[in-house]
């Protein structure tokens, strides 16, 4: 074996990589676990826990320290559908920002092509903007769009003599811009609701965002939370040295009114050795907070005195620097006190606290910064806002603002510059000159953060400023979008919505570990049992596997999702066929009579262009269902993907240094008992001879297929349909008819109401309000399905999860689903073409895999209603169908390799081409068999021990898996022979092809 020691080397770093990736989740799940412990049940305690330590090293590599809020970043965290929560998708609209840019005109044609474009984009998979602007053209209106578009606040971006191209390029940008800044608004309002672990992307392509908030049980909150409007406002602002008496006297007061118990904090960052008498003088209480602020104390005692008499300041430093004296000094500004991230919720309940309000006057408003300071990475600044007295408390809000840009000044520093319509400039003359001359600040609100609060150096007469500070070049591509997001012309709205409690994400975790466990001691079970001691490395490789896949998950912060364990479970299928490959080739080798060392080798040598061809057409399909997927499909593609790559790595690397090992230890290898060594060892099966026959037993099965498609059709999803899905769970049996008649009655339409797993628990469909998003909308139907619910008496239920699907997006995904199929058997010919220099070979491969996608496709309509578990078309049927076909193409590509190095043996020409193939067809059919069982014993412990999630995503799969067996067999191979004339050729890519009648 060439380069062993390089590879053994390569083995170590990647084994010590992916356990340093997994450390960190070995490390959250410890620590979660402690704090349930200490908690006991208690969620806020829980909570709170660990809030109080998320600052608090927990890993201490030596030559690198980590938090927990740092672990939890680098952990592999699990998907909602795992962990219970919230996954909801944004759709800005487009449309409300055309409107908006044109100041709402009552142009008739105007509004007539925008109404029509927006009907159309409900269908049409394109831009509303070239909709829109193909709709105007076709009304026929004489009046040019750049009319509409070219007003005072777009007059530095369109003019009124700009071509339609223009506009075109002027909306399109601004809905970019509308998207970006949408996502930096609800970016920040995630970060200011505290989720753990939250995962928020733009759906690139399109207009929409995709959020998942693992853990979140207040939808409502949520929901209003994410659909409100940005409020981008400027402030006038306190210095630091107005507010400080204020800050003394609530500091005075909480102590005066809060028992020394209630008070000690979790840690006190204050920083002295004396206790402070609060009646103390101005000086003396500054000189005890402030000083010595980076030594830390050895006395608990101490600090707890300090914290019971001065419980603000115990979790709030005051704003002060150390002057030239070395005392401590108020720094002037409006940054007021600065407090650590696990102690703000603290700061915020001090505040709100009656006697605490009451003493702070109505024109002064405490908010935090948006995100801690470079200089500080733990700590969030408070600042001290003027409101004015009235209605509009702000001096200026953002609707003001035409433009934003991140920039360099002439230093090369980051700056941010920003741009005021008349109106806007007019006030910000005013505002600056009075700040100018008082030496003050303004600060830039967003959402009720600071965004950033620059002192006011000089009156701005024209409206164009430019910000500077301590900023990075990411901070001002922050602050130029939050001022963007000011003069938002646009709201964004949920259009779709999926809620998982964490009951059913506990029994998920629980079915999906139960799966993945049994499936690999089943695997390794087998391999001993066929393969004897090779079995016993192809095992060891299966381990190394999962152990890299997982670590790789984790380095790319994936998200383990429900169908990823699925794919996790079915790659320790697949990781399996590598191998079986080897082996049979290993067994044939030992059969010429050659030793078991050269056996070995030309074993190796001669399946590596099978492993590889039938590896990469599954990882191309798995590349078009992670572009094309979205949400738990995601999931699947890149566990997939990632796995097929690890198991490459260990069956061709890591098995092979276990018997070079055994080798050069003089160790006895076999590749088969007794039992096992003549499996299908003497076939000669005639699949030409017989072709014609098979043939029209496929045609048949397809022909019902396609009679039951078009005639009964399919039970389609929800997200197919959209509309609204809930997982219901009663106490007791149900029956499914008074449950549909009830909520029939009360929806005035038909809902659709299946088993979904046990007796007692239904998933409800129902497209009441289909086209309404609203709040209003969602409480009204869920108000409707716990009335025909709670008819069914003295039976107590559960709503354990619910999904929203609005129409516009279901059509999307239903359009990706149709493109993702076709362009997968497109990828998969085109890549035999090359593979194989025939279109023949690309042809019958097309053939198998849409024969075996139709009888998938039909199975499920003709079983649908029959059997005791949902066949929904979904997104998780179509990752399960192409997977399938990507199996399909992987075993029949094993069969043409072996046809092509057939074609390659002397005397080849001479031969009859069916026997060619029938000798193909019959040498690799028992790692067609051995691969086939393997995968089919993992997917039938996925059907039964994965969960109902699942059960029809796993049924899919294991039903292609048979089907895909046959048709490589009986119909991907004698089409070649068919397509080709009876004829044979080379398809070396070495040789000129040339074609034989024999």
């Amino acid at each position: 074996m060439q380069s062993k020691g390089l590879i053994k080397f390569l083995v170590i770093v990647v084994s010590l990589a992916c356990l340093y990736s997994l450390s960190f989740t070995f490390v959250t799940r410890k620590v979660e676990r402690d704090a349930a412990s200490y908690a006991g049940g208690d969620m806020a305690k829980e909570k709170a826990y660990l809030d109080s330590i998320a600052s608090e090293t927990v890993f201490n590599l030596g030559i690198a320290k980590y938090t927990y809020r740092e672990c939890k970043a680098y952990e592999l965290a699990l998907g909602l559908d795992l962990k219970g929560g919230m996954n909801v998708t944004m759709e800005i609209s487009l449309d409300e920002l055309i409107s908006n840019l044109a100041n709402k005109t009552k142009d008739e044609k105007f509004n007539t092509a925008l109404q029509q474009a927006i009907q159309k984009s409900k269908t049409a998979n394109r831009s509303i903007v070239d909709l829109f602007i193909e709709e105007y053209k076709a009304t026929g209106a004489s009046t040019s769009l750049a009319t509409f578009f070219a007003t005072k606040d777009n007059a530095t971006l369109i003019k009124a003599t700009s071509s339609d191209n223009d506009v075109r390029n002027f909306l399109q940008k601004e809905s970019d811009n509308a998207i970006q800044n949408s996502y930096k608004v609800l970016r920040t309002r995630i970060d200011k609701f505290g989720v753990a672990s939250p995962n928020i992307q733009i759906q690139q392509g399109t207009n929409r965002i995709l959020i998942e908030l693992p853990g979140v049980n207040d939808e409502a909150r949520v929901r209003k939370l994410l659909q409100g409007s940005a409020k981008l406002e400027f402030y006038e602002t306190h210095d630091n040295l107005q507010v400080y008496p204020l800050l003394e006297n609530v500091n005075r007061t909480l102590a005066g009114t809060l028992k020394a118990t209630e008070t000690t904090p979790s840690t006190a960052s204050t920083g002295d050795s004396t206790a402070v008498d609060s009646t103390d003088n101005e000086d003396n209480l500054l000189a005890n907070l402030g000083a010595n602020k980076s030594e830390s104390t050895d006395s608990s005692a101490i600090s707890a005195n300090l914290a019971a008499e001065n419980p603000l300041f115990s979790v709030l430093n005051p704003a002060v620097y150390t002057a030239e004296n070395g005392q401590p000094q108020l720094a002037t500004g409006p940054m007021v006190g600065m407090a650590n991230l696990k102690d703000t919720a603290k700061v915020n309940a001090y505040l709100a606290r009656p006697e605490v309000k009451s003493i702070i006057p109505s024109n002064i408003k405490l908010l935090w910064a948006v995100k801690p300071e470079q200089r500080t990475p733990n700590a969030l600044s408070l600042y001290a806002i003027k409101p004015a007295p009235g209605d509009n408390p702000a001096v200026l809000t953002g609707d003001v603002i035409t433009d934003a840009t991140d920039n360099f000044d002439q230093n090369n520093t980051p700056v941010v510059s920003m741009s005021m319509n008349s109106v806007g400039a007019r006030e910000w003359r005013k505002i600056t000159a009075k700040a100018a001359q008082n030496r003050e600040a303004v600060a830039i609100v967003l959402d009720g953060v600071v965004y950033s609060a620059p002192s006011v150096n000089e009156e701005i007469p024209n409206g164009s400023s430019q910000i500077s500070g301590s900023f990075t070049i990411e901070d001002t591509k922050d602050l130029a979008n939050v001022l963007k997001a000011g003069r938002l012309p646009t709201t964004a709205k949920i259009v779709e919505e999926a809620i998982v409690g964490p009951s059913l994400g506990q029994a998920a975790i629980d079915a999906g570990v139960n799966s993945a466990v049994i499936g690999i001691i089943v695997v390794m079970i087998f391999m001993i049992a066929y393969y004897n001691r090779a079995g016993v490395a192809a095992n060891i490789a299966v381990l190394f596997n999962v152990f890299f896949l997982m670590g790789v998950l984790a380095s790319l912060n994936a998200v383990l999702t429900l169908p990823g364990i699925a794919g996790i479970v079915l790659t320790m299928g697949t990781a399996v066929d590598a191998n079986v490959l080897i082996y049979e080739r290993i067994r044939e080798e030992l059969r010429l009579g050659k030793s078991i060392r050269q056996a070995i080798a030309d074993g190796y040598k001669h399946a590596l262009p099978s492993i590889l061809d039938s590896q990469i057409t599954t990882f191309l399909v798995g590349m078009v269902l992670f572009f094309f997927g979205s949400g738990p499909i995601l999931g699947f593609a890149t566990t997939l993907m990632i796995g097929i790559i690890t198991s490459l790595f260990t069956s061709i690397f890591i098995s092979r240094l276990i018997f070079e090992y055994m080798l050069d230890k003089d160790m006895k290898i076999s590749v088969s008992l007794p039992w096992s060594a003549n499996t299908l060892q003497n076939a000669n099966f005639q699949f030409i001879k017989k072709r014609k026959t098979l043939y029209g037993v496929s045609l048949v099965v397809v022909g019902l297929c396609i009679v039951s498609i078009l005639t009964k059709g399919f039970s389609l999803g929800v997200d197919f349909q959209g509309g609204r899905t809930y997982t219901v769970n009663y106490a007791n049996s149900v029956n499914l008819e008074e449950i549909r008649q009830n909520l029939d009655n009360t929806f005035n339409l038909t809902t659709e109401v299946k088993t979904f797993g046990s007796a007692n628990q239904v998933r409800v469909t129902t497209t009441y309000h289909i086209n309404e998003t609203s709040d209003e909308a969602d409480e009204e139907v869920l108000a409707k399905l716990n009335e025909g619910l709670s008819k069914v008496e003295g039976n107590k239920y559960e709503i354990l999860s619910s999904q929203k699907v609005g129409p516009s997006i279901a059509t999307d995904i239903k359009d990706r689903a149709w493109w993702s199929g076709i362009i997968s058997i497109l990828i998969i010919a085109a890549y035999i073409l090359v593979r194989f220099r025939k279109w023949q070979y690309s042809i019958g491969a097309a053939i198998a895999t849409i024969h075996d996608g139709i009888i998938i496709l039909g199975l499920f309509s003709i079983l649908d209603g029959i059997v005791p578990f949902s066949l929904d078309i979904d997104q998780h049927f179509v990752a399960a169908l192409l997977t399938v076909l990507a199996y399909s193409v992987n075993d029949t590509v094993v069969v043409f390799d072996r046809v092509r190095e057939d074609l390659t043996k002397p005397g080849a020409y001479s031969k009859n081409f069916g026997d060619i193939i029938n000798h193909a067809i019959n040498t690799t059919l028992s790692r067609t068999v051995i691969t086939s069982l393997t995968i089919i014993f993992v997917l039938v412990i996925l059907f039964i021990f994965g969960g109902e999630v699942i059960r029809g995503f796993s049924f899919a799969i294991l039903v292609g898996i048979v089907v895909a067996t046959y048709s490589s067999i009986f119909l991907a191979a004698p089409s070649v022979y068919d397509l080709s004339g009876k004829k044979h050729f080379t398809t070396s890519t070495d040789t000129k092809a040339k074609v034989v009648t024999p």
